[in-house]
């Protein structure tokens, strides 16, 4: 990706600073926010939570395509938080995009709740930023690609969180592609006559 991208947060803070129940501040930014995180060959990671597993997604270092990485077997959240947080380091992931469950009328309901209890709890453990994005039938989308690859019920089952995770994943990526070719295409104030 063209390096301008990095320059499309500038003068654009829309991050939220909270406190997480450790007292540790909770970064959540926006998509706009992204860039300016993802410097020096940093990857952008994009996760799916389900009940049993964790989806896991990495973007290549251009920022163009999502990766599956194996899923995360879910035991207990500390467990779960030291596996992820190994691998974000091992990816260099500079940010963390996490799928929200959002109901289809777009109100939030428990497992959006769920969501955002995991990305607090995980503040209290890492200084990643994290950004939401609505994940609403990125499932469903990820189960007709893996049935198109003609793969079985059985081989979907261990694949399809991380391939909910990439969807999501490259659905971040593909927006901050557009980001990066509106923020080109848009006269800049200061040089307008």
């Amino acid at each position: 990706m063209p390096s301008s991208i990095f320059a499309l947060s500038k003068g654009r803070t829309q991050s939220v600073k909270l406190k997480s129940h450790k007292g540790k501040s909770l970064s959540i930014i926006s998509i706009e926010e992204l860039p300016a995180r993802l410097g020096g060959g940093k990857t952008l990671a994009g996760l799916d939570l389900g009940d049993k597993t964790i989806g896991v997604a990495v973007s290549d270092r251009g920022f163009s395509f999502a990766h599956p990485r194996p899923v995360i077997m879910r035991r207990k959240f500390s467990l779960d938080a030291a596996v992820l947080l190994a691998l974000l380091q091992k990816e260099n992931a500079g940010a963390v995009v996490l799928g929200l469950p959002v109901n289809m009328d777009g109100s939030e309901g428990p497992r959006a709740q769920k969501s955002r209890a995991f990305v607090r709890n995980m503040a209290g453990l890492t200084d990643l930023p994290f950004v939401f994005w609505d994940e609403r039938l990125s499932t469903v989308a990820a189960e007709r690609t893996l049935i198109e690859m003609d793969f079985s019920r059985r081989k979907r089952a261990g694949k399809i969180d991380s391939a909910a995770a990439a969807f999501i994943l490259q659905g971040v990526l593909d927006r901050l592609q557009s980001l990066d070719a509106s923020a080109r295409t848009e006269p800049n104030p200061s040089t307008a006559s």
